[in-house]
């Protein structure tokens, strides 16, 4: 260590260039030196004793000599008494940061970020960050006038940077100030910080982690044992800030939410909920899907620990979360990830790898192992810190395909010459192995294309989600029922082909939010006719969504029957369901959801054909469908008859699996739901007149727009 500072040194730390100001500053040999912007006099405090310190330079650099100095010393100025940052060792562990540069540290959140601690019986605030080429990394705040150059850090292993604040507390607002080597400043927040001041603000805020106590243990030691897909999984998903909002168009809070929000949700039968993404963004207009505090739930709605609460009350209710999570793409607003240090840290430098061109963000270079601890700290952050039951991966396919919204030559093939990216396949791999090791969390892929394999398991060279949306249902299926029931018997295949495919992964069969904006109107709106055959369809639509294999996702707005598409600047509109028939359409999804949840052979079976045979789907001239869902108990079935015409169908004969009494247990029909109330009376006897190639058939009245489900009486015997 160089016993004395020189005059470019000096000059260096006080203009908040110097890129090792711990050489400079703090205890050295024979010198305490200490850098107090704006201050005339200061004094070193050893003990019982005070030393007057020289200053050396007029704008605020001190010299105190001191044989031997120590490093449990205090400063003194202008009345006050307070710890020197710069007395203090590193705190990082060399192996911390092996792992961190490794990419195999998965709990990096542990190490980078802020941390509340007590450093040699002195409570502060430990700051880390990773950025590899910058020149000088300051953390500034309230606490120093926002000025970088009071509290530049130490340059460690791997491009990380760390600092330890003695004195400061939980929320303190901070953000970096990184000068990179071309002379610019970046004032950054903090990639790994736990909580954000309210937007438009964009200042990261000191949070302990530890501060909830979580009463959700039976929760979590049930969910252990769960087998999610031989059980009832019906989502509702959710945008906290449209879902209901109070006086004045003001948003509720986490804890309002988690009174009435999970009080909705318990109601009406759903199991999950999925909350679009809850990380910190900037521009609500996004949805959450640009992301800039991955770490950080939104404090529009309250503090981290009140997020906590929300997940808390739902898990005492019963009810499940799943988070969406954004690991494809972040935006460029300036206080985020984008060029962090002044250069491609987290994206690729080269815009053919780097940049989403259609949604103006940028692309992680998962092939880079600081990026991926980053991503895979954040997985398993929201699973273990905040209880989640299981991630939603937005744009899988924009992450899979090199090619993906891109023309040619705007993108550079693999080291194969293939468009498949397979850094990005890698890193989905390892993220769902990593995820599937918390007992009973699930992923969920948004995976739009072919891709074979996306919820099988990685050893068998999948990439190994729990679950996919089925989007080529849901577009089929949208179609079909935007037609006038007159032309629906030229593309019965739309209803069917679902079929030839049902069972090649596990599928979510969603109505996501993004099928009800953009013009694309809401779903009650999709459907042709008048009002009540509007309403007709939409309960045709739901009432075959939820006897088709697969689990179920309804996106808020589409169970109170919106008739406006849906607008996240304001609540939905509750005020529906005032009229008779958005109440009996609410009370119609309600029901549904319990049948489904009731009964085996609606959710046992969703991942084979053994849960699934057509009677009949052949009768396009009608547009009448027919088919039988199974329990694992194959005794336990249930006939589902789909009229998709507005005519009723009298004496309409399916097969079904032997004689006996079937009760009809459910009509879409019904007048209670909105219905004209056609059906069959409780129902109706199977003869032993084979049909369908079946022994036994029922005849039966078809309601119009209508599904009607039966079940055999209990007692009888098993089906051929």
């Amino acid at each position: 260590m160089p016993t004395q500072a020189s005059p470019e040194q000096i000059q260096a730390v006080i203009e908040g260039r110097h890129c090792d100001p711990f050489s400079i500053l703090g205890p050295h040999e024979n010198e305490i030196r200490a850098w107090l912007p704006a201050t005339q006099t200061a004094s070193v405090v050893i003990g019982d004793r005070s030393i007057e310190m020289e200053l050396a330079h007029p704008a605020g650099f001190f010299v105190a000599e001191v044989e031997n100095a120590p490093r449990n010393y205090r400063l003194r100025s202008g009345g006050y008494e307070f710890d020197d940052p710069y007395r203090f060792p590193p705190l990082l562990t060399p192996f911390e940061l092996y792992l961190h540069a490794e990419g195999t540290n998965h709990e990096s959140y542990r190490t980078l970020g802020a941390h509340l601690m007590e450093v040699e019986g002195v409570a502060g605030v430990r700051f880390a960050v990773w950025a590899p080429n910058a020149e000088v990394v300051s953390v500034i705040g309230d606490f120093n006038r926002w000025d970088r150059r009071f509290h530049p850090m130490r340059l460690r292993e791997g491009g990380v940077w760390e600092i330890f604040v003695p004195g400061l507390g939980e929320g303190a607002n901070y953000k970096y100030s990184v000068l990179s080597r071309d002379g610019q400043e970046r004032q950054k927040a903090d990639p790994y910080a736990f909580y954000a001041e309210v937007p438009p603000k964009t200042a990261s805020r000191v949070w302990r982690l530890s501060n909830y106590a979580w009463r959700d243990e039976e929760w979590m030691r049930s969910r252990a044992q769960r087998q999610w897909l031989r059980e009832p999984i019906s989502i509702y998903e959710v945008h906290l800030e449209s879902w209901m909002r109070g006086p004045g168009n003001s948003l509720l809070s986490y804890r309002e939410l988690a009174r009435r929000l999970v009080e909705y949700v318990r109601r009406m039968g759903y199991t999950h909920v999925e909350l679009l993404p809850v990380m910190e963004h900037p521009f609500s207009g996004s949805w959450g899907y640009q992301v800039t505090g991955y770490y950080a739930p939104t404090s529009r709605f309250g503090s981290p620990d009140d997020f906590r609460y929300f997940i808390d009350e739902c898990h005492q209710a019963g009810i499940g979360v799943i988070l969406d999570w954004v690991p494809g793409h972040f935006p460029r607003d300036a206080h985020g990830l984008y060029r962090f240090d002044g250069t491609a840290c987290y994206e690729h430098e080269d815009p053919r790898q780097g940049e989403h061109r259609q949604w103006g963000t940028m692309v992680f270079n998962y092939g880079r192992n600081e990026v991926k601890t980053f991503l895979l700290s954040n997985a398993l952050y929201w699973l273990r810190e905040f209880h989640a039951d299981g991630l939603r991966v937005d744009a899988v396919a924009s992450m899979l395909y090199l090619d993906s919204a891109r023309q040619p030559g705007e993108w550079i093939p693999n080291r194969y010459g293939g468009k498949e990216n397979l850094e990005a396949l890698d890193f989905l791999r390892r993220f769902n192995e990593l995820a599937h090791r918390e007992p009973g969390a699930v992923t969920i892929a948004e995976e739009s294309t072919s891709w074979p394999g996306v919820s099988r398991p990685t050893y068998l060279n999948g990439l190994g989600f729990t679950m996919k949306w089925n989007m080529g249902w849901m577009h089929d299926m949208l179609h079909y029922f935007s037609l006038d029931p007159i032309f629906r018997k030229y593309h019965q295949n739309n209803i069917t082909f679902s079929l030839l495919y049902a069972f090649s992964e596990n599928f979510v069969l969603p109505v996501s939010h993004d099928e009800v904006v953009h013009l694309k109107r809401s779903l009650l709106s999709k459907m042709p006719g008048d009002e009540w055959r509007r309403f007709a369809n939409a309960r045709a639509f739901l009432g075959y969504m939820f006897g088709h294999p697969g689990k179920k996702l309804l996106f808020m707005g589409c169970d109170i029957g919106q008739t406006e598409e849906w607008n996240h600047d304001e609540s939905l509109p509750w005020h529906l369901l005032e009229w008779p028939v958005h109440h009996r359409f609410q009370t119609f999804v309600q029901e549904l959801n319990w049948l489904y949840r009731r009964e085996a052979s609606l959710h046992q079976v969703d991942d084979d054909y053994a849960g699934f045979e057509w009677i009949d789907f052949r009768d396009a001239e009608s547009s009448v469908i027919s088919f039988v869902r199974y329990a694992r108990d194959r005794g336990d079935f249930l006939v589902f008859a789909c009229n998709f015409t507005p005519v009723v169908r009298y004496d309409y004969r399916i097969g079904v699996p032997r004689e006996g009494f079937y009760r009809e247990i459910f009509n879409s029909d019904a007048e209670m739901f909105g219905g004209s109330n056609a059906g069959n009376a409780g129902g109706v006897t199977a003869q032993p007149l084979a049909s369908h190639g079946r022994p036994a058939s029922i005849s039966i009245t078809l309601p119009p727009l209508g599904v009607v489900v039966f079940k055999p009486a209990a007692g009888q015997a098993t089906p051929v």
